[in-house]
């Protein structure tokens, strides 16, 4: 049974982020699911919509295990779902009805009071409603929340009132921060004890369990956002909570109504404040919880003999039972068939080294290691990978041979027009293939027209001019410093620290011997002084933008430092250069930047991957130095690789990311020809349906997870 583990990643660690899975919490549940016998892909789907749709398109799952938080406004974490429904595909957990109500924390305890559950007194408070008086004579002390914010956000003990005078300012504070609505609701002195929602072990509630402070948490003893997001030391889980028969009594009764009233499903967590005088309050419902390792559905579960594994399968399990599923589940594994994946390649046999200057012919070529890692990583999909060196004799081998897409690498041999020859053969002969198309591949790898291109789609990047002879005349007027740059290579090659140039005299000599060293004009770039950052990219229309990746520089690498080749060889020291992924970026800048490395992956026409290498200077303008359609993706090295493991993404889901826009590609093909097939008088192009006579609505299919410089164009 094959199983897509929606999820949104948390990265930077911003408040933005807090409801988001831990990369650990992320590798427990995909660990967990595979122990239980199933196949697992996770499926990070933070980003547009559009690029969700495409994913899950080429993965077909049997069934979605979601997590996903959503990212903004009041019904996100209804946005996952509701994708599912529209697409057919089945789902665990609550529908988007339900996240979207048990979001709103006023609306879920109107619905539930009508159902004979106990709440404390509160009230919704917006701007105009505050205006009206509406907190006239309410009850103190009084905390304030963040109406649709989940995992204590906006809740510290600066959001407890005990006067009417600090409720107003702490209601005008807040509503500034969180504008949507608040909920003021009368503070209840006592301990937070959750029951555990659980379908399909016993009457489907768990345990109570309760929050335990091994040092004071807070002035008024709540689970704030410090406690849950920060302060982990301090807190732990006791189960069963320490309550009287008649709490228990009550929160069991309660419980089953709130999840029955509001209809949650499969799992979920039911909040309740117990008072000191003993009293029973229902706080809030929580219909995606924590599966965090520790967290309370876990701990209340173990006690009912289930382990980790155990207790997520008894959530697929009761997703299976709705959708009339069980067959599935109980089968767990179903064969597949796989695809047949040419890999083609450049394989590296000169290896550059500092001593010979001469020796970086090969640079951009890839070791016998890299090939290796991909085969491993294509056919852990269940594809059978045949392997393709890029000689002339590739275009009478490929067409011969009997694959079904080509996962493309291949840097080329010679020309500007290198890297585009394994698109266009492939064009030629009809098998999709990964990455960007022969005209975008020619153009990123001739700056010169690639930074036209880039102006053309309202991209910053430095001014330029070309130099095709080292005695022609330059422009009139030159603004050094100039950092000069072969035109058509890659992996920074010919780029040193003397490649800034400051006078006339030296921009002449550079440029003469660049032309001598590569047989090729040479791009002089006016020099950007500031940040550096690389950006990795992936997907088509709306692609996903990784995590920013700052490449720092020290003072020992000089006044005017590059991201030279030496560096990418690391035959520069580690005490010139560091690299920091995610950057250290406020919001708006990072938005920024990632909005520029997206506008220049569109306005090139690339697909499937890139990266883009920016510079930002002083007055925070940020530039494109490079556009890479085809980066290296060594692993453990390469820069889409570093970035790609921040982001959470292991080098399988780095590769199956970028082979499922061909697979894509692939389906759509074999779907056109069907489609022409069954048209009178109309002839199918060769490799049509007797091709590819699957089913392709067979959810059966083996397909690929998708889940997430002033220097060269590798690497």
């Amino acid at each position: 049974m094959r199983i897509v583990f929606t999820h949104n990643l948390k990265v930077t660690g911003g408040v933005e982020e807090a409801e988001f899975d831990t990369r650990e919490t992320v590798d427990a549940v995909a660990r967990g699911l595979r122990e239980a016998g199933f196949e697992v892909e996770p499926l990070d789907v933070t980003g547009p919509a559009s690029r969700l749709v495409a994913r899950l398109e080429a993965l077909q799952p049997d069934l979605v295990f979601n997590t996903a938080e959503g990212q903004r406004g009041r019904t996100r974490e209804a946005f996952c779902p509701a994708v599912l429904e529209e697409m057919g595909i089945p789902y665990t957990c609550s529908d988007p009805y339900v996240l979207t109500l048990t979001l709103d924390k006023a609306l879920t305890k109107r619905v539930v009071m009508g159902h004979g559950v106990v709440v404390p007194r509160g009230i919704f408070v917006t701007e105009a409603a505050l205006a009206g008086g509406i907190l006239d004579d309410f009850p103190l002390p009084a905390i304030v929340k963040p109406n649709y914010e989940g995992s204590s956000i906006g809740i510290d003990d600066t959001s407890v009132a005990t006067t009417a005078e600090e409720l107003a300012e702490i209601v005008s504070a807040r509503l500034r921060q969180f504008p949507a609505g608040l909920l003021v609701e009368e503070l209840i002195a006592g301990r937070d004890v959750s029951v555990a929602q659980l379908d399909g072990v016993g009457d489907g509630l768990l345990p109570p369990t309760e929050i335990i402070y091994s040092r004071p948490a807070s002035r008024w003893n709540i689970y704030d956002f410090r406690s849950k997001n920060e302060d982990f030391a301090s807190v732990s889980v006791r189960c069963p909570a320490d309550v009287t028969e008649e709490q228990l009594g009550t929160m069991h009764r309660w419980a089953r109504r709130v999840v029955d009233s509001v209809g949650c499903r499969d799992v979920s967590r039911v909040d309740f404040r117990v008072a000191n005088d003993g009293r029973v309050y229902f706080i809030e419902v929580n219909a995606l919880p924590s599966l965090e390792v520790g967290a309370g559905v876990l701990v209340a579960a173990e006690k009912m003999g289930l382990n980790y594994s155990a207790t997520l399968g008894k959530i697929v399990e009761s997703a299976c039972r709705r959708y009339g599923m069980l067959d599935r589940f109980k089968e767990r594994r179903r064969s597949r068939r796989g695809y047949t994946v040419g890999l083609v390649f450049n394989l590296k046999r000169v290896t550059p080294n500092q001593e010979n200057p001469w020796s970086d012919v090969e640079a951009e070529y890839d070791s016998p290691k890299t090939v290796d890692s991909l085969e491993k990583a294509i056919a852990s999909y269940g594809h059978k990978v045949v392997r393709f060196e890029a000689t002339p004799d590739l275009p009478r081998i490929l067409a011969d041979a009997d694959v079904d897409i080509v996962f493309n690498i291949a840097e080329g041999i010679e020309g500007r027009n290198r890297e585009a020859v394994v698109p266009a053969l492939c064009e030629l002969i009809g098998i999709p293939y990964t990455g960007s198309d022969a005209a975008t591949m020619s153009i990123a790898l001739d700056k010169s027209l690639c930074k036209r291109m880039l102006r053309e789609g309202g991209v910053q990047t430095p001014d330029f001019f070309l130099i095709t002879r080292a005695a022609q005349k330059l422009p009139p007027k030159v603004q050094y410093p100039y950092i000069l740059k072969p035109i058509y290579e890659g992996t920074s090659k010919g780029i040193t620290a003397k490649s800034v140039v400051h006078d006339e005299p030296t921009l002449r000599m550079v440029a003469e011997m660049l032309i001598f060293r590569y047989h090729q004009p040479v791009l002089a770039e006016q020099y950007i002084a500031g940040r550096e950052f690389t950006v990795g990219l992936l997907g088509t229309h709306r692609p996903r933008v990784l995590p920013p990746m700052e490449v720092k520089f020290s003072a020992d690498a000089g006044a005017y430092p590059v991201y030279s080749f030496g560096m990418k060889q690391e035959w520069v020291t580690e005490q010139h250069y560091a690299y920091e992924c995610p950057a250290k970026l406020d919001d708006l800048t990072r938005k920024r930047i990632e909005k520029v490395a997206r506008d220049a992956f569109v306005a090139i026409g690339c697909r499937d991957v890139a990266r883009v290498d920016l510079r930002m200077n002083e007055k925070g303008e940020i530039f494109v130095i490079e556009l890479n359609p085809l980066p290296g993706i060594t692993p453990g090295f390469s820069d889409l690789v570093q970035i790609g493991a921040a982001a959470g993404m292991e080098y399988r889901t780095l590769v199956g990311e970028i082979l499922s826009g061909a697979v894509k590609r692939l389906r759509e093909k074999r779907r056109r020809e069907r489609i022409l097939s069954t048209r009178p008088g109309v002839a199918v192009p060769p490799g049509g349906p007797e091709a590819g006579s699957e089913d392709l609505t067979d959810p059966s299919l083996e397909l690929p997870t998708v889940d997430r410089a002033n220097g060269g164009n590798g690497g």
